[in-house]
């Protein structure tokens, strides 16, 4: 009887599950459809691995527990480099600080740098700052430090500085010093260049563009020359640009290089757009001149030249 059990189960285990889904499509129904599912394989205990088996009473161990060592487990070294670098994002205002900017070298102190919440001295003398010491260990700011000293003493004392006032504010914005910059920016030096000049000139159209073709000719006429000069045509109305266009025709048909500026909707006259051209000029090194170039269909005066010596 046992031996016919065991053949029975045998056959059993045998029978897959293909041959059995055929058989019922034949109509050969040996077994119920439900019975036709693959049997759960039962895993027993004693199949598993020794580590993979839990002890009764005995908890698995939480993951908290498998992060990281705590501080009290660094080494001591690390702790030692760990509190310098809060020391450092937390700065004792009595610390002495000595600066290299630009090769120019400067002593204060920390609280002096730090008077000004939000400023760029924060990330300089911040923990990822270790790496920009020179060989003496000052901290090395790559800027130039001519005017540093100006900046330097309205930290310690509070005291705007009344020279060199475009080139400080330069450097109070570099160094994010946001209410150096306001008062800066409220100082005829600034306020006339930033408020009114400035803002004029960006409502003339092609500005910027225009200029660099002014310079581009000038260049190109000055080979092998001791001067160079470029007629440009400054129209501040739609009335002066469209009575200009005949003049433009014979200019050009002279070969005559002209650069047009404008026009604009309003502001100043076309004398101080002329002394803005100039100016900007100037700035980037060039020594230039201009006169009125008359022409005797140019009954508006809407054209100039301008001289440019280079040697």
């Amino acid at each position: 009887m046992k031996l016919r059990i065991m053949t029975a189960c045998m056959w059993r285990s045998q029978f897959s599950w293909d041959q059995a889904q055929a058989m019922s499509l034949e109509g050969e129904h040996l077994l119920p459809r439900s019975h036709l599912a693959c049997p759960t394989k039962r895993v027993s205990r004693m199949s598993l691995p020794a580590n993979q088996i839990k002890e009764p009473g005995k908890q698995s161990q939480p993951a908290k527990s498998l992060k990281e060592p705590s501080q009290e487990a660094l080494p001591v070294n690390l702790l030692k480099e760990s509190s310098q670098e809060s020391r450092i994002l937390c700065p004792d205002p009595a610390i002495v600080v000595e600066l290299n900017v630009g090769g120019q070298f400067y002593t204060t102190t920390m609280g002096t740098l730090m008077k000004h919440p939000g400023s760029k001295f924060s990330e300089i003398l911040s923990r990822s700052a270790r790496h920009y010491k020179d060989a003496q260990g000052r901290f090395f700011i790559d800027r130039p430090g001519t005017y540093f000293g100006l900046l330097l003493d309205y930290l310690r004392t509070g005291q705007v500085p009344t020279e060199y006032v475009p080139e400080v504010y330069q450097e109070a914005k570099f160094y994010q010093i946001h209410l150096l910059v306001k008062i800066l920016e409220d100082m005829p030096q600034i306020f006339g260049e930033q408020v009114a000049r400035t803002q004029f000139l960006m409502g003339v159209p092609n500005y910027r563009e225009n200029l660099e073709v002014l310079l581009h000719l000038a260049r190109a006429e000055a080979v092998a020359m001791r001067s160079s000069k470029v007629v440009v045509c400054v129209v501040r109305t739609e009335e002066e640009d469209a009575k200009c266009v005949e003049p433009l025709h014979i200019l050009e048909a002279k070969k005559t290089p002209v650069v047009k500026f404008g026009p604009w909707k309003a502001g100043p006259m076309t004398e101080d757009f002329v002394c803005c051209l100039e100016k900007d000029i100037r700035a980037k090194g060039y020594k230039v001149t201009s006169q009125r170039y008359h022409l005797s269909r140019d009954p508006y005066t809407c054209f100039w030249i301008f001289v440019f010596t280079w040697w």
